[in-house]
């Protein structure tokens, strides 16, 4: 009973929504179709400020994974990486995390490819992809679109966060899964 009435407020929710902001703005006497039309030209703007920063981004990524720099780092921590018990398959999606969802999102998918979604490796993956973030994304697009330059404490902040939530993840996915 539950289960389904969730299912039918999940269906629900989005134009429920879109009715109660038309609504509101109605009652506040705002021009809700003028007031569309603004956000969307602010929004094509933005995207035009943070091209470059994302163009970057990306080549910054790219180089990343094909300079083989993803497997020193892996070398690198491997200590840790054993000190922690991660699932030696998991560690790629540590490292590709903080730099990029769409990478992580493809590693993710092989290890469910080759493990498994009721895998522990499988669920391993997926907890992970939702207790990080994709924190120099962040910084490259969204702080790169406001002219943000000093991002410091906010890089060591989300890379602190990542670095919990990945672990966490592993330890969550153990005791639920493992």
């Amino acid at each position: 009973m539950f289960i389904e009435i969730m299912e039918i407020l999940s269906k629900l929710a989005i134009p429920f929504m879109i009715v109660g902001i038309i609504l509101y703005g109605i009652i506040r006497n705002i021009k809700v179709y003028e007031s569309f039309m603004e956000g969307a030209k602010d929004g094509i703007t933005t995207a035009i400020r943070i091209i470059p920063s994302f163009v970057a981004m990306l080549v910054a990524i790219g180089v990343f994974r094909e300079s083989g720099a993803m497997d020193m780092l892996i070398k690198l921590f491997s200590p840790l990486i054993e000190l922690f018990k991660i699932p030696g398959e998991v560690v790629p999606m540590i490292f590709m995390r903080p730099l990029s969802g769409s990478g992580a999102q493809g590693i993710m998918s092989e290890l469910i490819k080759n493990h498994g979604p009721e895998s522990l490796i499988g669920r391993t993956a997926a907890v992970m992809m939702g207790s990080s973030e994709t924190t120099f994304y962040i910084l490259a697009v969204y702080f790169g679109s406001v002219s943000i330059k000093k991002y410091r404490h906010a890089l060591s902040a989300g890379l602190i966060a990542d670095l919990v939530g990945l672990v966490s993840a592993v330890y969550v996915a153990r005791i639920f899964f493992g």
